[in-house]
């Protein structure tokens, strides 16, 4: 069987030519974990992608991000231990970083991920994917696909420049070019304290780069508690990242030959930097699918119900996960819808019973409401799942907040010396079940899905308390947590 088939797989009801039970346009993480769910159970799939198969995550996101921070987070962990930090001496080294980077990111090629999806029995064809009528997918060069059950759309989101006079003209760096550039610029500026922001200031920084960071907000980190933003900015202030909070910019100027961009911010005084980074939002790639030909607004986000199907279209055969639908963008949300829609695609195409309506039931993506988990791999790592206090106010909840200081814990002073942090848990005081859990400090990633487990569990307090921590870790802030909240 060839790398990239032309034919449908084997699979329930059989497969022939360019028909198949499911068609999912886009092949990231979301539409890989789609059409294996659905093949799995039997159905026949195929991929359409028209870039690198595995998508933003693989190449231009969470793999090469998280392979520029690492190498500075272990360096700096070393040097925070006694004994240790004599060990590590002098700056990064930059290319080996970087070539690092590039093996994460497979050199920006596709080849394995293609084995995969061979291996898998999923069918690929490459071409950008337009809806052509219900059920219909017309690729470029004219190629028609039908489908018997589903269409799926999982196309993702890429990013937005806000309406900056001479942004555009000035070239900016966006999440793409952020991840993977060749070298490190002498000064960059970067917009946006969002996660991207935050994240790529960190890792510059640490690579050498002159990092100044502009946010129109007032901290940084806007959708976790306000704690966390507060402490990743000082961390940053202290690496040397000049942090201006309730900056926007007025305008850029970059000559046409290319050159140093300059930032005109507002308020402030002018930056002359290297590069510009722009982090300040995304929008869903649905502008060319042809969503016209079917009842919908090309451009915008797919509101879906919980088995991830898109409502207002007649007949159910459309579905869209991951950022697409905008509930979650985060590429483990978009993987764990992906596993959701296809069960219920399959579970609908077999005439089985679809369990969509039933909270927390097979076909029903109800973490994206009550347990969305997600780690910002800064320095000072931040991690939360859930509500934040202010979220769980505003949803009419009853609730208690339970602070705690990370770096008491007995765990987190033998990881570091002199380790800051803060733990947060926020408590349904009607059920006595956690809501929200949020942690800020070195670690803290490894530590979040015990967090995650609780919430989406609904495990009440009573039973947390009969979960015992090791000794000594980190993880037995759960205790020093549950402590303060019975008031012992």
């Amino acid at each position: 069987m060839s790398a990239e088939r032309t034919t449908a797989a084997a699979g329930a009801g059989g497969g022939a030519g360019d028909t198949y039970d499911v068609i999912v346009l886009g092949g990231g993480p979301t539409g890989e974990n789609l059409a294996d769910r659905a093949h799995a159970a039997g159905l026949s799939a195929v991929l359409v992608e028209h870039e690198l198969v595995g998508g933003e995550c693989s190449y231009w996101a969470c793999m090469p991000s998280k392979a520029l921070l690492r190498p500075a987070a272990a360096r700096d962990g070393a040097r925070r231990v006694a004994g240790a930090e004599g060990a590590v001496t002098g700056p990064l080294d930059a290319p080996a970083v970087l070539a690092r980077r590039d093996a994460f990111a497979a050199h920006w090629r596709d080849e394995g991920q293609v084995r995969w999806l061979d291996g898998a029995g999923i069918d690929l064809v490459r071409g950008r994917g337009r809806l052509a009528g219900p059920r219909r997918v017309v690729v470029d060069g004219g190629r028609t696909l039908t489908a018997r059950h589903a269409v799926a759309v999982c196309t993702g989101s890429r990013p937005v420049l806000p309406d900056v006079p001479g942004l555009a003209a000035a070239r900016p760096w966006t999440s793409r070019e952020a991840t993977s550039a060749k070298e490190v610029p002498g000064h960059l500026v970067v917009v946006g304290g969002g996660v991207v922001g935050v994240e790529m200031a960190t890792a510059w920084r640490a690579l050498g780069a002159e990092v100044t960071l502009l946010v129109r907000g007032d901290g940084l980190l806007p959708r976790m508690e306000p704690f966390a933003g507060e402490l990743v900015a000082a961390s940053l202030r202290e690496a040397g990242v000049d942090v201006r909070t309730g900056t926007g910019v007025r305008e850029v100027r970059r000559a046409a030959d290319g050159g140093p961009v300059t930032v005109v911010p507002d308020p402030g005084p002018e930056v002359t930097a290297d590069e510009l980074l722009i982090a300040t939002g995304r929008a869903p790639r649905t502008e060319d699918l042809g969503l016209e030909t079917v009842g919908l607004t090309p451009g915008d986000w797919l509101a879906v119900d919980d088995t991830l199907r898109v409502t207002g279209v007649p007949g159910g055969w459309l579905y869209a996960a991951g950022d697409v639908n905008h509930r979650a963008l985060l590429t483990h949300q978009g993987k764990y819808q992906a596993r959701i829609a296809g069960a219920a695609i399959a579970a609908r195409a077999l005439g089985r019973p679809v369990l969509g309506s039933d909270r927390w039931g097979a076909h029903s993506a109800s973490a994206d409401h009550h347990a969305v988990p997600q780690v910002v791999f800064t320095d000072p790592e931040a991690a939360a799942v859930g509500l934040t206090a202010a979220e769980a106010e505003r949803a009419g909840r009853r609730i208690r907040v339970v602070d705690h200081d990370l770096g008491a814990v007995a765990g987190a002073s033998l990881y570091a010396d002199g380790y800051r942090g803060r733990a947060r848990m926020v408590v349904d005081l009607d059920r006595e079940v956690l809501l929200g859990a949020t942690f800020v400090g070195p670690g803290v990633g490894e530590l979040l899905h015990s967090a995650t487990v609780a919430v989406a569990g609904e495990v009440p307090l009573a039973r947390l308390w009969h979960a015992v921590p090791s000794y000594p870790t980190i993880s037995e802030i759960w205790l020093r947590l549950l402590e303060t909240y019975r008031g012992d």
